[in-house]
């Protein structure tokens, strides 16, 4: 491994990685205030116009584990380059775009480039010093969810104030700007799995397992869970996703090491990682929603999307001032320690929600505090990963821990979507969740993170020459293997 940057070029590298996480959330939520106008926006239909939203995730959970392998294999620095293309052309082309096919194909192109997270948090341990690499980690793995909470009330005020084609110009000028950081600012660090080939049929595999699970669980609301379609897409996946599994054990270059993905820490890290993401999105379900519905109701709070996005900024905002902090936290206890902390604070905060919901106040302090525990949990859960995994495998590893991420949040809008579709009341002749549906679906986000905190708890500790959880150099010394894994 190279020599660890100067503590100058370490912080440009950094602030460089966490702007190029934040734009990649921001390309996520862009289209979020203008779901309500996009088909009226691109002369099409309701659920054609879903599809804007649809093919950002699906193209994003296929690219992102290939990005990632591709990274190792290749070079982290020439495929965060590679992934900037994608991010500038899709928002050009969504700029553009006057129907929603182009549109369609410009989200498509933003999903390709979702991969730049989880190469930046495995190019921070080729370059940053040990003593900072922990906080590091934690600033640019929470930056998707800064990204999130600060773009949404930006994005709707762009909406609400400007033409809805300057989202798009604004997003196709931060990733240019992202590409020339990552240009002048980031080291060509030697690839770590140089040499070994790509597994071409293993990424197809992969693919086409996750487009048959990821459109069976998002569109199964509005296909029907009992109809053909919905259940031949998820029998697909599991055939699919099994016979990959078999082809990655065998080969011997595979795009996912599913016998080091197989160790107790880093499968138990990935299965906490899907139930955090199935917590922290239900917050971004539920929350927007009771601010948003009118007052009427009884429950609702009657704001604007742009007064909603503002009541949920600072709960961004804290996020990135809790993420250095969970660094620290890590250092002196461990990242399994700091997982578990993430984990319960989230849990708070959906305890906190069930005497809270009834003010725009409370919300905000709710999501305060749910963010402050997804800053922590997203933080801890790649220095994990990092301090098990070998150099040559980092980016992949991450990549594959994202789209665990990924997979908790897209179950998450599937399961939120049912409860708040089923538990409804009529006003004014209009069907709306009822408020009981709001509580439950906080109660789930909250009953969820225990899961995901005592998984975390399950999670062995690190033994390999005196180092464990309870030290501070897991993400540090991560060539060393634990022992018996």
């Amino acid at each position: 491994m190279d020599a660890p940057q100067p503590a100058a070029r370490a912080g440009g590298v950094v602030a460089t990685l966490a702007l190029a996480g934040i734009t990649a959330a921001i390309m996520q939520t862009l289209v979020t205030p203008l779901i309500a106008e996009l088909p009226q926006m691109l002369h099409t239909s309701t659920s054609n116009a879903a599809w804007v939203i649809t093919a950002t995730l699906l193209v994003a959970a296929v690219c992102v584990p290939v990005v990632g392998r591709l990274g190792d294999l290749v070079g982290k620095r020439r495929m965060l380059l590679v992934c900037s293309v994608p991010l500038v052309a899709g928002s050009v082309v969504c700029a553009l775009s006057s129907s929603v096919v182009p549109m369609i194909v410009g989200r498509g192109l933003q999903g390709m480039g979702m991969g730049m997270l989880p190469l930046g948090i495995a190019l921070l341990r080729d370059v940053v010093p040990a003593e900072k690499l922990s906080s590091s980690i934690a600033l640019v793995s929470a930056s998707m969810g800064i990204g999130g909470g600060l773009g949404l009330p930006i994005a709707a005020a762009v909406a609400q104030y400007a033409d809805w084609r300057a989202l798009f110009w604004g997003s196709a000028g931060l990733a240019a700007a992202v590409a020339v950081l990552i240009w002048f600012l980031i080291p060509d660090v030697p690839a770590g799995a140089r040499g070994q080939r790509f597994d071409v049929p293993g990424a197809l595999g992969l693919g086409a397992g996750l487009v048959c699970l990821l459109l069976g669980v998002s569109k199964g609301a509005d296909w029907g869970w009992g109809s053909p379609i919905t259940l031949g897409l998820l029998v697909a996946a599991v055939v699919v996703l099994g016979a990959w599994g078999l082809w990655e054990l065998r080969t011997p270059d595979p795009l996912i090491d599913l016998r080091t993905t197989g160790r107790p820490r880093v499968l138990l890290t990935n299965a906490a990682s899907v139930f955090v993401g199935f917590a922290m999105y239900a917050s971004m379900l539920v929350v927007p929603q009771l601010l948003q519905f009118p007052e009427a109701t009884g429950y609702g709070l009657g704001q604007s999307m742009l007064a909603s996005g503002l009541w949920m900024a600072p709960g961004g905002v804290m996020m990135m001032i809790v993420s250095p902090l969970g660094g620290k936290l890590t250092n002196a206890r461990g990242p399994k320690f700091t997982l578990i902390c993430g984990a319960l604070v989230i849990a708070a905060g959906y305890g906190l929600s069930q005497a809270l919901m009834g003010s725009a106040w409370g919300l905000m302090v709710v999501c305060i505090v749910i963010n402050s525990g997804v800053g922590l949990a997203y933080g801890a859960m790649p220095a994990l990963i990092m301090s098990s995994v070998p150099l040559s495998e980092t980016a992949a590893a991450n990549g594959f821990n994202t789209l665990m991420r990924s997979l908790g949040t897209s179950i998450g809008s599937a399961v939120i979507g049912v409860v708040l579709s089923q538990m409804t009341i009529t006003l004014g002749g209009h069907t709306l969740a009822s408020e009981n549906a709001f509580r439950t679906s906080l109660l789930i986000g909250g009953g969820l993170a225990l899961v995901s905190a005592a998984i975390a708890v399950a999670i062995p500790a690190l033994r390999s020459s005196g180092t464990d959880d309870g030290q501070a150099s897991p993400a540090g010394a991560p060539e060393q293997a634990p022992v018996g894994a």
